[in-house]
């Protein structure tokens, strides 16, 4: 899979297919933005 040019940040991370499913769910299901999304993450992980 070829990472876009604007997304370079992105490279060389894996997450676990429960982080992602859970980020898709939030983030559609409550219409919330990215950085909400990532607070969310970062909360629920304990950081």
């Amino acid at each position: 899979m070829k990472i876009p040019s604007d997304m370079p940040r992105l490279k060389g991370f894996r997450f676990p297919r429960g982080v992602v499913a859970y980020a898709v769910w939030a983030y559609h299901g409550f219409s919330l933005s990215t950085a909400d999304v990532e607070d969310l993450l970062a909360e629920r992980s304990g950081s």
